[in-house]
This record gives C-alpha cells, sequence and structure tokens, in this order.
C-alpha cells in the first residue's frame, strides 16, 4: 500500500502530540493479516508529550522499549502492559522529540466477525472500547511495533469529511499528569472506552 490517499502522509504526524490526536478522531485504523483485514474508526486518543509530561514512556530518557518514541513521526508505538495486553501509539512531532498518541478506542467497520472471534465477545461495543481491547480484536502485536503507518499493513486512512465534535478530559489510567486534559473522543460515541 503505498503513501497517497490510500493511507494519511507522514507530514500529518510531523505536528504536535495534541493536534494529532485531536485531528485523528474520524480516521480509520486498518491492520491486513493472513486471517483477513480488520478496520475501525477512531473515537478516542490520548496524547503524550515531549516535555514535562511524567506519564510520556519517554519521560526519562530513551530505552530498549520507547526507542520508537524518538524516531521518525508516523511509525507505530506498540508496547505490552500487565502481561496481557498491547497498547497502539502513533508517534508524533519531530525525529528526535518524543511523543505519541495512543490509540484508546475505535468504532468497528471491517472484519467484525473477525474481531469477535479474537476477542470472544459477541457485542460490538466492547470490540475495541479500550487500547487493550482494539489490539486483541485487530491482531496488533509486538511485530507491528516501529511499521510506517503510511505504507504496509497496518495504516491509518482518512475518514469521513466532516468536523466531529470534540471532547477533552483527563488521561486514564495513570497517576503522574492525570489532571491534564490530553484524553479526545468523538461526543456520543457508544464506542469509547469509558464515558
Amino acid at each position: 500500500m503505498a503513501e497517497g490517499k490510500m493511507s494519511l502522509p507522514s507530514h500529518f504526524y510531523g505536528r504536535s502530540a495534541i493536534e494529532v490526536a485531536r485531528d485523528l478522531l474520524g480516521k480509520i485504523l486498518v491492520h491486513q493479516t493472513k486471517e483477513g483485514v480488520t478496520s475501525g474508526k477512531i473515537v478516542e486518543t490520548e496524547s503524550y508529550l515531549p516535555f514535562n509530561d511524567p506519564a510520556c514512556h519517554a519521560a526519562r530518557g530513551k530505552t530498549k522499549r520507547n526507542y520508537v518514541m524518538f524516531g521518525k513521526p508516523g511509525r507505530s508505538y506498540v508496547y505490552f502492559i500487565y502481561g496481557n495486553y498491547y497498547c497502539l501509539n502513533a508517534v508524533c512531532e519531530k525525529e528526535g522529540t518524543p511523543a505519541a498518541v495512543l490509540i484508546r478506542a475505535l468504532e468497528p467497520q471491517e472484519g467484525i466477525s473477525l474481531m469477535q472471534k479474537r476477542r470472544k465477545v459477541k457485542e460490538i461495543k466492547n470490540l475495541c472500547s479500550g487500547p487493550g481491547k482494539l489490539c486483541q480484536a485487530l491482531g496488533i502485536k509486538r511485530e507491528e511495533n516501529d511499521q510506517d503507518l503510511t505504507k504496509g499493513n497496518l495504516v491509518i486512512k482518512p475518514g469521513e469529511e466532516g468536523r466531529v465534535k470534540i471532547i477533552a478530559r483527563p488521561r486514564i489510567g495513570i497517576e503522574a499528569g492525570s489532571d491534564k486534559l490530553l484524553r479526545f473522543y468523538i461526543e456520543g460515541s457508544a464506542f469509547i472506552s469509558k464515558p
């Protein structure tokens, strides 16, 4: 899949993590695997900032885990949490400035039966209503870390034209930096992780 109309261009990600997080709402995340294609509309995101953000994985410097955040914008940063779940982030800003946007929730679109099989869940609202859930539903694992989100098997595509109303709230599941309004979601979506 070539960069262009089929996916968001790399320069889309070369901006502040807050701008990217807001602008990713309504876009389409697509993952193509041997089992089939799954996709969903991004309805919830969280920004992780490069400076003065204690919740950012890069707050203490570059490591084997977070090195992707210091690389080129538009790469995937996939990490493992709680010994059970993967989380997908889009690297933002300029190379050397570690920032990312966590994809928190999707509205399932393509490959719903495959998502249900992977998640062992029938109710569509619960398939991708959290970062770990959506990675499980779309089959996103450690192998998808450091992938180019503008081409290949894991991409983010433009969504339908038109503005969405965005709500900003504190991030979820963190202690440090939880006062910042860096979680964004589409107003009225039934598919977000928490209301």
